[in-house]
């Protein structure tokens, strides 16, 4: 029975009397996803570190929003979240639970905020969108292509609201720059240039003892079993090819590349054509990708060039944002280059364009955040939807792959998977340690 139904029967009865029950439960009263007016959304976290801790902090100053528990593998980050939560609310409700999927069982939680590592993104996107919560989803999506389509399958199947955590389709400056694109203040685009982060190098560490309190061997999950460092289980998993793709897609690539496709008009599209080169690290733990140049040809004949910070700024003037990767967009009349904070254009004067009520405009958010409480409360669509987030991954995924072989690919939109090549084609998928699947 969908929320119209169970509303219309409510109020007629089965007489045709008026009959309005006093009290609902609460995942009755939301339907799917949808909150009443004057409902407070109840969240829980699950990954609680650096971006996790981050999420929390600014969720709590909502008014319309009680977080209701925490999930996270290391005890002393959960514990420091509750305490976090308590002290806002003035109360010890805040419940805390070493595995996400006791969290996900629970009935009055409405929408989830996820910042686990990376290799976990998928099978808790999933498993969420099962137990019918709404979530707001740190990219990347998955670790391969297949983790990115089992994601859309499910979140489409349970209609769920999902966001995903491109944030960049919220700040004004991108949204400015996206827009002149698309409304052709730079004539046609000739040239898209990306810029992500490679990996550094650090030696390989000791094996150390598995610290109290932190359940090492499921924040390994999915993950081939490896000897516990600290170092291995902080931020910088992501430059860990176990874990992560490192600047591909985990910590900045995703981002810049959602923008392009934003640009494009590409959501539900993609690059027919990929090739690139890349080098790894000589030694030591981190061992994704530390430079890489990979091009694209889009079906339209737009070309985008995703590069390394290090080498792009040695080859492109443009580049030079002080402290944040870029976007170069250029084009038969000028080109527009954008950052987090920094914003440029040649001639200038296409920094004083003002975008007409009839030219195109894109949807308006200025709060990433509280884009995913709207639509969670109203069912709208939030502005980093499953399909912008599964095309934009795959992009980074094409990437890795055709570094890896060495090969020029071609790409099938349509049936997402590489032209006439066996051997890119199985690299659509990975095995995940043994109990874990999706």
């Amino acid at each position: 029975m969908n929320r119209r139904q169970f509303v219309k029967r409510s109020l007629t009865g089965t007489v045709g009397t008026m009959v309005l029950p006093t009290i609902l439960p609460a995942g009755v009263i939301s339907g799917r996803n949808r909150i009443m007016p004057n409902d407070r959304i109840n969240l829980g976290f699950i990954g609680v570190g650096g971006m996790g801790s981050g999420h929390l902090r600014s969720f709590l100053g909502y008014d319309d929003v009680r977080v209701m528990a925490i999930c996270d593998v290391k005890k002393e980050q959960r514990d420091k979240s509750k305490q976090t939560v308590d002290s806002r609310y003035g109360n010890n409700e805040c419940v805390t639970y070493n595995d996400y999927r006791e969290l996900l069982v629970r009935k009055d939680i409405d929408a989830i905020v996820m910042a686990a590592p990376d290799h976990w993104h998928a099978l808790i996107g999933v498993e969420a969108a099962r137990q019918g919560k709404a979530m707001y989803h740190e990219k990347p999506l998955g670790l391969t292509v297949e983790e990115c389509q089992v994601m859309r399958k499910v979140v489409k199947r349970y209609n769920t609201c999902f966001q995903h955590g491109t944030q960049q389709r919220s700040d004004p400056q991108f949204r400015f720059a996206v827009e002149m694109v698309r409304n052709g203040k730079i004539g046609n685009i000739k040239r898209i240039v990306a810029e992500a982060t490679g990996c550094r190098t650090v030696p390989y560490p000791q094996e150390e003892p598995v610290p109290e309190g932190f359940d090492y061997n499921l924040w390994l999950g999915p993950a081939p079993l490896a000897p516990y460092s600290e170092l291995r289980c902080t931020r910088d998993f992501m430059h860990i090819k176990d874990y992560s793709l490192g600047g591909l897609s985990g910590a900045w690539g995703i981002h810049h590349i959602d923008i392009v496709q934003w640009a494009l008009d590409a959501d539900n599209s993609g690059p027919v054509e990929i090739e690139g080169t890349g080098s790894y690290p000589l030694e030591g733990l981190f061992n994704t990708y530390h430079s890489y140049e990979v091009e694209y040809k889009y079906p339209n004949g737009e070309k985008l060039l995703y590069i390394d910070r290090d080498t792009v700024r040695s080859k492109i003037p443009q580049f030079k944002a002080p402290s944040s990767m870029a976007i170069l967009f250029e084009g038969t009349e000028g080109w527009i280059y954008v950052a987090r904070g920094y914003l440029d254009a040649y001639p200038k004067k296409l920094l004083n364009t003002v975008i007409g009520p009839n030219e195109f405009k894109l949807p308006f958010s200025n709060d990433h955040r509280r884009n995913y409480l709207d639509a969670v409360r109203t069912g709208s669509k939030p502005i980093s939807t499953i399909e912008s987030a599964i095309k934009s991954e795959i992009i980074c995924q094409q990437a890795y792959i055709a570094m890896e072989l060495e090969q020029k690919l071609y790409w099938d939109n349509e049936n997402e998977k590489f032209i006439n090549n066996i051997a890119a084609n199985k690299m659509l998928s990975r095995p995940m340690r043994s109990p874990w699947h999706l």
